[in-house]
């Protein structure tokens, strides 16, 4: 089967930062669907693994953890679904990726695929949606307010993939305000389409962007990114007792500054279930199978906003290229080997 992979460690300018190879087509076992993949996404987490990760030695390392696709096998202990089901996912950290023709999976990480949705609109969505889901409502509970505070999230970064997505979970699913984050006038504008009621520009100073807004102290902040620019500004604007989480990875996060109003801190990720086999695991598949029902309802939609044919190493690398320039809008999928 084709795949594409790489097996050092390194910067996206050298030919060997990702190449086209040939691998054995796995077998199913266990409760692992064997899924014949027809669309994938790329997402931050490859750009970061591409450059810090390493295969193991005389091996390669196989990155994608967003793919729709076609059950082809089923191990024996499964029973979610069948050979000839549609589903989406974002997989685990831990196992060889999606980008490959065939790609092993449990099923309980896996939804089935929205049906008004091609492969490529459906690609964009898993590993975004179980992030901005998990953060939002089981990490920050927003569902739940802050007494006093403004019932507000600020979520920085609303353009991006996990961004345009919680903004839309939001409006669909809570009567939270949504202020987001966004820089340029083409993103501004992606995320008043999204649903943001306010949009302010995290390249300036944002405590006294949001308090001209005249909301009041929001009850939450949900940082997707270069939350080492705004912890100071953070502390500022959120309400006594509010919740702070937050998905990117600062060196340093000093939490100090949000003691004195009792702010809770939030970290997400979305492969932790995964990554320690959670009694919880199956959570992730039945979380699809509602965003799957909500975009089929009509209430929430793609974000993609660009699809590169075929799945190779040159267009994965235009696509990496595209997520370390920063300026990524919505996610880019990449469709068919």
């Amino acid at each position: 089967m084709k795949s594409v992979a790489y097996q050092a460690a390194g910067a996206l300018d050298r030919p060997e930062a990702l190449v086209d190879i040939e691998q054995e087509r796995p077998v199913a076992s266990g409760r692992d669907l064997l899924v014949e993949v027809r669309a994938v996404s790329v997402n931050p987490v490859d750009t970061k693994i591409r450059r810090g990760v390493s295969a193991a030695p005389d091996g390669w390392k196989v990155l994608g953890w967003d793919a729709v696709g076609e059950v082809v096998e089923t191990g024996e202990a499964v029973t979610r679904f069948k050979p000839g089901d549609q589903v989406f996912y974002a997989g685990a950290l831990d196992r060889s990726g999606a980008n490959s023709q065939f790609h092993l999976v449990d099923e309980r990480l896996v939804g089935h695929k929205p049906k008004t949705l091609s492969d490529a609109e459906a690609a964009a969505l898993p590993l975004t949606a179980i992030t901005a889901w998990e953060i939002l409502f089981e990490r920050l509970d927003v569902r739940r307010p802050v007494p006093g505070a403004a019932n507000a999230i600020l979520v920085i970064g609303g353009a991006g993939g996990v961004g345009s997505i919680a903004i839309q979970l939001l409006r669909a699913l809570t009567d939270v305000t949504v202020i987001a984050t966004a820089s340029r006038p083409e993103t501004q504008a992606w995320v008043r389409e999204l649903g943001a009621h306010h949009v302010v520009n995290h390249a300036q100073p944002l405590a006294p962007q949001v308090e001209a807004l005249g909301l009041g102290a929001p009850a939450f902040v949900f940082s997707t990114t270069e939350t080492h620019l705004h912890v100071a500004d953070i502390a500022d604007l959120i309400a006594p007792q509010g919740r702070f989480g937050l998905i990117d990875d600062p060196a340093v996060l000093d939490a100090t500054p949000f003691k004195r109003k009792s702010v809770s801190l939030h970290w997400e990720l979305m492969f932790t279930r995964s990554l320690y086999q959670t009694a919880d695991m199956d959570a992730q598949g039945k979380l699809l199978d509602e965003v799957s029902a909500l975009i089929d309802a009509g209430r929430i939609a793609t974000t993609v906003t660009e699809v590169l044919t075929p799945i190779n190493a040159a267009n994965l690398k235009a696509a990496h290229a595209i997520l370390e320039s920063g300026k990524a809008r919505g996610k880019i999928v990449l469709e068919g080997f």
